[in-house]
């Protein structure tokens, strides 16, 4: 009964699990890496010198207008010391995009030793305060300006407003060029109330709210009854709800009399 009860271990069979496929490891390939990687390493090291070549050329373009080739060359110069492949390319963008005029740099290389670098120019779009320029994102550049550039319109602000007044001038400078009228500049106080000057002095004040509403009384009914005695016009108050106010000039100072009138 004890014998019967016992059973012999020897014959049980040992089944390999399917489901986890067998790791083999390739010894060569594992070993053979490390060599490879050692002789790019190498080749690098090596090679980097006689890739590394002096830089023999460097090729500007752009539309020059206020920048000359000459300047950027000069910008770039104390930058061409390493050579073709550890120059750095970001360091010298910087130093032409710190040049008055330029906009935008962009500098890349030209296999085996060459430089090409491609400028853009800011467009000015009116001169900021006794500041410098402003360009059309209305970004003030070229603080020293040489030139005054009196072809271009003045805008004055408080710190920070130089986009609110591109904006503003984009918006009106279209109904300005169709009212036959030039604009010399355009002040926003520190309240946000606008205020245009003719090239004829004229004073066209803007509150700081309603002003499509205003620009409409201007352009639409203001300007064409004042047109043909505009050089008589000292300004245009166009800050009341139902009408404006116009104060009249005598010779070359702003009388005391004013006139309303309404929008009808």
């Amino acid at each position: 009964m004890g014998k019967r009860g016992k059973r012999s271990k020897r014959g049980k069979n040992v089944r390999r699990d399917s489901s986890q496929p067998a790791v083999e490891l390739n010894w060569g390939a594992l070993l053979v890496l490390p060599v490879i990687l050692a002789a790019v390493l190498a080749g690098l090291l090596f090679g980097l010198p006689v890739l590394d070549r002096p830089i023999s050329q460097l090729l500007v373009e752009g539309p020059f207008q206020r920048v000359t080739e000459v300047q950027v060359q000069a910008a770039i110069a104390p930058e061409l010391g390493p050579g073709f492949l550890t120059v750095d390319l970001e360091r010298m963008r910087q130093r032409v995009e710190s040049l008055d005029w330029i906009d935008t740099a962009q500098i890349r290389r030209l296999w085996p030793d060459k430089l090409a670098v491609t400028v853009t120019e800011h467009r000015a779009v009116a001169r900021w305060d006794d500041k410098g320029l402003l360009n059309v994102r209305g970004e003030v550049f070229a603080a020293n300006a040489r030139h005054a550039f009196p072809e271009l319109p003045k805008f004055v602000g408080p710190p920070g407003s130089e986009q609110n007044i591109i904006a503003f001038y984009r918006s009106s400078r279209g109904r300005l060029a169709e009212a036959n009228l030039m604009l010399d500049s355009l002040h926003m106080n520190a309240r946000g109330a606008f205020t245009f000057v003719l090239a004829g002095g004229q004073q066209i004040r803007l509150g700081r709210r309603d002003i499509e509403r205003q620009l409409e009384t201007f352009f639409d009914i203001a300007a064409p009854a004042l047109a043909e005695r505009l050089e008589e016009v000292g300004y245009v108050d166009l800050r009341y709800a139902n009408g404006f106010v116009v104060g009249w000039r005598t010779g070359t100072e702003l009388a005391n009399t004013v006139e309303s009138y309404g929008n009808g």
